[in-house]
């Protein structure tokens, strides 16, 4: 075992996740995570210096391979550690803080519990270990730009959100906190997976879960995940309704492909991965539902074992587990349905009998069935109830489908089913932003053949055939930016004609004579053979009836084909249906699942084909019946939304199967609550909805529609009119959705907010809110118990609200006030004085009017007489802005938190050792007054500094320390030590003098608020805290931002990366010109060219938009198009004087139209637009940015900002589009014409809404993706892999299937399963992360990019090569269109393709990228970087492939240069380049001594022969792995032992520490017999990583 073992760590160290960005060492690029939340992924004490590079260094700080191993060696004591008892996933215990991490045990416990990664299937369970190595050194996680990334650093707060402070031990992230004992992960009891939910199904939702453990579902069966959010939708929609919860589970490989695989298959498949996946297959969570919960008796030792199910081979516990699993594995059941053989479909006992339906009615020989209902022994099943709870239903029962008879609701629903078959590949819903569809390319790129639908190709190893010619305008140095291949055309797309025309008939509905006789309806169909026929709907079925377009004739015709499916009836009368129909089929069930499941929220493609418009039925019924009063088919009429909302809210969440059914239902009604606000805010703007104020003027009217009330974004009634008017009614929506976000996260029982959303459309801004129940009956003065209606004149209070913030005020930072009302009394708040209370008719406290949560940003608001701090003045602050609503933002907040927590802690560690010196020298050990416990935890404290400070190890380990220490000092300490604390609070402005304690007081300057005299010091205070806080950002955020940028921690590509990059450190958008100025006055000024770019574009589409905004309001609906071309002409061609053409034109007969054509515009007042000229516009932009970003941008039109900024205008075209919702024709455009416009009206496709929304989380999920990450950090892969896993579980459950949060899930699933060997499982997770993607995110999104580069990796490892190609093609386009050329990313890139064409012998065209990856390398990373020096070497590779061993010499010489200079001559790096050299060069002389014998002899020359070598796959491979950040670490028998020798030290040393927690002595024995097998935390390393 060992010797194996041993053989694979040596191949397969791994340099963890490897990193997106290429490789190298520190000072090229630490992963882009934010900076580490206190103690996320570490355990919180890690000693700075230990992980050499911040927490998560890159692969090798050179430092660290000359002198710092011993800091590492320091970094594995901090490791958690997990104990052979206690189950895989490491439940530590209370000692784990100070915990030296076992290392061989560790091995040992991970092979104990047997449980393997999905990936190892076949090997010895120790094989994984080799996996584990090394990783505590180099921790590098690259969480890339992942949704999730911003969301660590906000870690403390999700946790008190997650559980309402300790509601659930579980749901915490490893080594979270300051406490001791908190389980580094305890999995709640009900870890198992998505089973555990079921048992709690609340009433008020009735959502039905996917409940099988991930491990028994088919793949045949996943695609089945059609859940119904209300008993009704899916009955009826019956198309596959996509809903969390039975999302496909998918886990290792059961791609939820609703494809029927052969049976046996089935069955081998099921069987591999039950082997593959013990601990999925227990999910403890069933306990619940069997009512045996052995987990509930276990809940109270809290460390000891929380995670039974973990332990499947440890004694009893194991055995009890063993019967859970019995009763709860999947069964087979037989399907018999009319006209088709009977089938076996896999089923589980916690599925409801409403999902065989769904299988049923996606299968490609039933899907055609929506009206039938299952019977077991002539018993009909209940379609909500759960199969376990049937009687007689076990293996092999014989289910028949039996066809029930029709209603109209039922006929509707078969029609809608029918129509959404025939148009399941067509893209036009996706390109029209409708229904949740969006687009995906991925498989155009890879022809399929990922191995997913199961006719894998295997390309790659017959060389000849791969064609590699990239297209012209993807090489290096190319001008073109087309804009067509955006878009591919899908082959699929031309869908197969089943029918001309299928649509209601004008006949219905049917006369009460009729429907006596059973008619429901009827249809109108011409086949494609161009037959017309008359169908009824009957309750028995469909037939043909005599009637024509023009003459009614009910009776059925002879024959009249009676059917009880439609398609049945139409396969009869029309043979090219019938071929056509079933070949549909086909390709609809071989699709990923994922190309055609609903996202959760709409996402807007912003280019499209001109597509024609195509009769449909359906389409046409939805629009006029603008689904209300039929919404999603609920019984009884529209939905009370706001009811929906709360009474999720309310719903319990003690454990986490409960937690999981309320995250999932709140998450389920805010997603169909945006959809449709969505479609409200759309019908206000468009005219469509009556208002409810219909005699007011237009902008002070207010709409209620489907129980949401909408209002528009003006100043009504001059509300807002001492903060900007206007202005500020504009911006106040999103502070109040920012408000609604954070009391959501912070989810305290009993206190509600509104369901809000903010839709921007054709320059209006709508926002849409859930309505209070009552509210409407009452005038507002009457409702408001709390707070003010009138900015702070007339302020109430009231106790129960109070009490209710009080409990937000600590994790939102606000601070409990008083102010004074109009006749002067105190009034007591903790909320901004707009912040109001309303207590509904249903008893519920609403707050609402949430938009100063957070405090005031006084750079921006210039108040008399206050003196801002230097660091602001200096740069130019404090300056008016149009509006007085600046706030900070929530990450501002915090990090200034933060930052002053350090600062405290350091204060006081400081006064402590300046007692303990005085102490010292007069030499009384203890103060009279001070208990001996108290006086020796002093000391100790003081020594323990002392100590510290000696080994030179400073901050933030002794800070935290002492943190405990101060925090149990609030009892009886000695008066000194209290004055210290005193001291240092006030030093740091903290509220509390006997702790650290910072709030705001969101009231402070705010216009109209007056404060008691009692409290004029606080409000002192206050005031310069906010001073503090508006200089913080100043002085530390932005230069950390640009200082991330330099160090390439931070990569952003387009605007919205940028923006999110500022908004996690808490940056608001409107210092982006402060940004891009402080980054033209940084030293490393070329490092920054990228982020100047961008920053300088997003500063010009910002403005742009700003004034497109105001542009659109004067235009009418006719004149739309016209007037966006016209608008973009101006901003974006270079033909100099655009004419608008007015609308109406089409509507004038042709004769006149010619005299027309440029009539003179003052007639009209809303034609106003059309006067706009491109001089006019460019001088806006620069006046905007000016005014609002303070930054002068020297241009006067689009060509000029082009040639100075050197910008795209197609990315320009992408932002602003992006940025307003327009949509235009996917056509190739061109902006350099200077004699005619660039757009016509006829380009403009669409304008689409603006959609801001509350993202609901699911914080068990993260919480395990969180721990997983951190687990990955530490080296241990295995545990990593499995709460990845367990998270991907619970985020499916939560969120369905598509979800960015899923995305980071997989990406880092296939990440680490592609280090641990497994290259088929990395390519099939990172393939549905890149669909998922490209559905959620959208086809050229930044991710998407990256996801298309890690795709490319596997590829090429299962040796795909020209589907590597492909993908690396297509990530280089996307992002020339998105960005350019000039990024450090596209070095990577190049690198890649480069590398890939070097191994197909593409010679030339692979040294036209890796130069260019070279260029940009030393423009991005100097030159003397190590990252240059590998381009180096790559080069070099390929002149010698080519035999010019001139140029590949001087190429390597330069590289051995670097290292020289980087790493010393003994390094091993040097080493390997040096011999490098001394091959080439004696190739070289080889060569030349050939030549000269050729010349000399002539033809009949004595030639030696010449090695020339084709690069092997396997070296090729080897280089990828590099650049990606994958690293691969030889280790000598003797680092072994060392390592050995070392790790049972510090076991002794933890045991003693330990007491009485140690292993039983024999398992100790036995552990330390065992075969050295590779240690999970870290390797002195040997070779770095270049």
């Amino acid at each position: 075992m060992g010797n194996g073992l041993f053989a694979n760590c040596c191949r397969q160290v791994t340099d963890l996740i490897f990193q997106t960005h290429s490789s190298s060492s520190a000072d090229e690029r630490a992963p882009l995570l934010p900076k580490p939340p206190m103690g996320c992924a570490a355990g919180p004490d890690v000693p700075e210096a230990a992980p050499c590079a911040g927490l998560y260094p890159d692969i090798i700080p050179s430092e660290v391979v000359t002198g710092s191993l011993p800091k590492c060696t320091q970094y594995i004591q901090d490791l958690p550690e997990a104990k052979g008892e206690e189950g895989a996933v490491m439940v530590c215990d209370k000692s784990s803080r100070r915990a030296v991490a076992g290392l061989l045990q560790q091995a040992e416990a991970s092979r104990a519990v047997a449980v393997l990664p999905a990936d190892l299937g076949e090997g010895p369970p120790g094989l994984l270990d080799h996996a584990q190595l090394l990783e505590a050194c180099q921790s590098c996680v690259k969480l890339e730009d992942s949704s999730l990334a911003p969301r660590s650093c906000r870690q403390e707060k999700h946790v008190a959100a997650a559980d309402g402070g300790d509601a659930a031990p579980g749901a915490r992230p490893a080594g979270q906190g300051h406490g001791e004992g908190r389980a580094a992960l305890s999995l709640d009891t009900a870890s198992g997976g998505l089973g555990s939910v079921l048992g709690h199904r609340g009433a008020a939702l009735p959502v039905s879960m996917g409940s099988t453990p991930p491990a028994q579902r088919t793949p045949h069966r996943g695609g089945r995940a059609a859940q119904p959010s209300s008993k009704a939708r899916d009955a009826s929609t019956g198309f596959v309704v996509m809903d969390p919860a039975a999302c496909p589970s998918d886990r290792s490989g059961s791609d939820p492909d609703p494809q029927a695989l052969p049976l046996k298959q089935l069955q081998q498949k099921k069987k591999r991965k039950k082997k593959k996946l013990p601990f999925l297959e227990h999910p403890s969570g069933m306990a619940l539902m069997n009512g045996s919960g052995p987990h509930e008796s276990l809940k109270g030792e809290k460390d000891a074992r929380q995670n039974g199910h973990e332990e499947a081979d440890a004694g009893e516990d194991g055995n009890d587990q063993e019967v859970i699993v019995i009763q709860d594995t999947g069964f087979t059941v037989k399907i018999c349905a009319p006209t088709i053989e009977p089938f076996s479909l896999q089923v589980s006992p916690q599925e409801m009998v409403q999902e065989i339906h769904q299988v049923l009615m996606d299968r490609e020989d039933t899907c055609h069935r929506t009206c039938f209902s299952l019977q077991l022994d002539g018993n009909v099943l209940d379609n909500f109830a759960e199969l376990k709870t049937i009687e007689g239903l076990q293996e092999g029962s014989l289910l028949k489908v039996v066809e029930e008879p029709y209603t109209v609701r039922e006929a509707r629903i078969h029609v809608r089913h029918i129509r959404d078959l025939l148009k399941s590949l067509d893209p036009s819903d996706a390109f029209n932003g409708v229904d949740c569809n969006s687009l995906s390319f991925l498989s155009v790129f890879t022809e399929g053949d990922l191995g997913d639908s199961g006719k894998r190709k295997k390309k790659g190893t017959e060389m000849e055939q791969i064609d590699c010619t990239p297209p012209e305008h993807i090489l290096p140095g190319s001008k073109e930016r087309p804009l067509c291949a955006l878009q591919p055309q899908n082959r699929d797309w031309k869908p197969l004609q089943c029918l001309k025309v299928l649509t209601m008939s004008g006949w219905n509905p049917p006369p009460g004579n009729r429907k006596m006789h059973g008619d429901l309806m009827y249809l109108y169909v011409i086949t494609v053979e161009d037959r017309h026929v008359s169908i009824t709907a009957s309750t028995r079925g469909f037939y043909l009836n005599q009637s024509t377009a023009y003459n009614f004739n009910p009776k059925p015709a002879n024959p009249s084909f009676l059917s009880h499916s439609l398609v049945e009836l139409l396969n009869q009368i029309s043979p090219t249906f019938k071929k056509n129909f079933s070949a549909l089929q086909k390709k609809r069930v071989q699709r990923h699942p994922f190309e055609r499941i609903a996202t959760p929220f709409q996402v807007y493609s912003w280019t499209a084909p001109q597509a024609e418009h195509a009769m449909d039925c359906v389409r046409a019924e939805d629009a006029y019946t603008s689904r209300l009063g039929y919404e999603e088919h609920i019984p009884g009429q529209t939905r009370d939304w706001n009811e929906e909302l709360q009474t999720t809210r309310e719903l319990p969440r003690k454990n986490l199967p409960e937690r999981l059914l309320r995250e999932r239902a709140i998450f389920k009604v805010h997603s169909d609550f945006t959809a449709a606000a969505t479609r409200g805010a759309m019908a206000v703007i468009d005219g469509n909805v009556m208002a409810i104020n219909p005699s007011e003027e237009t902008k002070m009217q207010m709409f209620i529609w489907n129980n949401i009330f909408f209002s528009l974004g003006f100043d009504v009634r001059d509300h807002y009119k001492d903060f900007g008017g206007d202005v500020a009614a504009y911006v106040a929506p999103t502070n109040d959705l920012n408000g609604v976000r954070t009391y959501n996260a912070v989810d305290v029982e009993g206190l509600y907010t509104l369901g809000t959303v903010v839709v921007d459309y054709r320059g209006y801004r709508v926002t849409a809110q859930s309505i209070i129940p009552g509210i409407l009956e009452r005038e507002q003065e009457q409702s408001v118990i709390y707070g003010s209606i009138d900015f702070g004149k007339t302020v109430v209070s009231h106790p129960k609200y109070l009490e209710l913030l009080e409990k937000t005020s600590r994790p939102l930072k606000i601070q409990k006030h008083k102010v004074l009302n109009d006749k002067n009394e105190e009034v007591e708040l903790c909320s901004s004085v707009e912040c109001k209370g309303i207590i509904g008719n249903d008893g519920r406290h609403y707050i609402l009017d949430l938009l100063r949560t957070f405090p005031p940003d006084l750079n921006f608001l210039p108040v008399e007489g206050e003196e801002m701090p230097e660091e602001c003045k200096k740069m130019g602050f404090p300056k008016q802005h149009r509006h007085k609503l600046c706030c900070l933002r929530q990450e501002l907040v915090d990090a200034f938190v933060e930052h002053r927590y350090l600062l405290f802690m350091k204060l006081a560690a400081l006064q402590l050792m300046q007692q303990k010196a005085n102490k010292q020298e007069s030499s009384s050990t203890l103060e009279n007054g001070a208990s001996p416990e108290n006086g020796s935890a002093d000391s100790e404290k003081a020594e323990s500094e002392d100590g510290k400070i000696d080994d030179n190890v400073t901050g933030l380990d002794q800070v935290k320390e002492l943190a405990e220490t101060i925090a149990s000092d609030d009892g009886a300490v000695d008066p000194k030590s209290r004055e210290v604390i005193r001291n240092a609070c006030k030093a740091v402005g903290s509220i509390s003098d006997t702790s650290f304690d910072i709030r705001f007081n969101p009231d402070i300057f705010s216009p109209g608020v007056r404060f008691p005299e009692s409290s004029k010091e606080e409000v002192q205070d206050q005031k310069q805290l906010l001073k503090d806080a508006a200089a913080f950002l100043l002085s530390c955020q932005i230069p950390g931002l640009v200082k991330d940028c330099l160090d390439h921690t931070v990569l952003p590509m387009d605007g919205a990366t940028l923006a999110e990059a500022m908004h996690q450190r808490g940056i608001n958008m409107r210092y982006l010109g402060k940004v891009i100025s402080f980054i033209t006055k940084t030293p490393g000024r070329a490092q920054l060219d990228h982020i100047y770019k961008i920053g300088i574009s997003e500063l010009i589409t910002r403005s742009a938009k700003h004034i497109f905004k105001t542009y659109l309001q004067g235009v009418e609906l006719s004149g739309l198009s016209a007037a966006i071309s016209h608008f973009l002409n101006c901003f974006l061609s270079s033909f100099p004087n655009p004419i608008a053409h007015l609308p109406a034109d089409e509507l004038v007969s042709k004769k006149k139209n010619k005299k027309r054509k440029n009539r003179n515009l003052g007639n009209a007042d809303n034609t106003a637009w059309a006067s706009m000229t491109p001089q006019e516009l460019w001088k806006n932009i620069c006046s905007e940015a000016k005014n609002y970003f303070d930054f002068s941008l020297e241009c006067e039109n689009a060509d000029q900002a082009a040639e100075v900024y050197n910008l795209q205008k197609i990315t320009l075209l992408r932002e602003i589009s992006l940025k307003t919702g327009v949509q235009i024709l996917l056509k190739e455009y061109n902006f350099d014409n200077r004699h005619k416009p660039t757009f016509t009206e006829e380009d403009i496709l669409n304008i689409f809404p603006v959609v801001k929304h509350v993202n609901p989380k699911a914080s068990d999920a993260f919480h395990f993706f969180q721990s997983g990450q951190a687990k990955v950090q530490q080296g241990f892969l295995k545990e990593g892999c499995e709460l990845i896993n367990e998270a991907l579980n619970l985020f499916n459950n939560v969120y369905g299937a598509m979800h960015v949060e899923i995305c980071a899930c997989l990406r880092l699933l296939a990440r680490l399963n592609y280090i641990m060997g497994d290259y088929s499982e990395a390519l099939s997770n990172q393939q549905k992360a890149v669909l998922m993607s490209e559905r959620v995110l959208g086809i050229e999104h930044p991710n998407t990019i990256q996801e298309y580069m890690h795709l490319a990796l596997y590829c090429f490892a299962n040796s795909q090569l020209s589907t590597a190609l492909n993908l690396l093609y297509r990530a280089r386009y996307l992002m020339l269109l998105v960005f350019g050329e000039d990024h450090p990313e596209m070095a990577l890139l190049d690198n890649n393709i480069g590398l890939v064409l070097h191994g197909v012998m593409e010679y030339d065209l692979s040294l036209r990228f890796l130069e260019n990856a070279l260029a940009i390398s030393s423009k991005y990373h100097g030159s003397k970087s190590l990252k240059v020096a590998l381009s180096h070497h790559l080069v070099a590779r390929v002149y010698e492939s080519k035999a010019e061993f001139r140029s590949a010499l001087q190429h390597e010489k330069e590289g051995y240069t670097i290292y020289k200079n980087q790493l010393g001559e003994h390094h091993e790096k040097t080493k390997e380049s040096s011999e490098y050299l001394k091959y080439l060069t004696q190739q070289a002389v080889a060569l030349q001594r050939t030549m000269n014998e050729i010349y000399k002899n002539g033809s009949n020359a004595n030639i030696m022969p010449l090695k020339f070598t084709a690069p092997s796959m396997a070296s090729v491979l080897e280089q990828l792995n590099i650049i990606n950040g994958i690293l691969f670490i030889p280790l000598s028998q003797k680092d072994l032992e060392n390592l050995k020798a070392e790790v049972q030290r510090r076991q002794q040393l933890q045991d003693s520490i330990k007491g009485g927690e140690q292993l039983d002595p024999e398992d100790k024995a036995v552990e330390e017999e065992a075969e050295p097998r590779m240690p999970s935390a870290a390797i002195p390393l040997t070779q770095s990583s270049a």
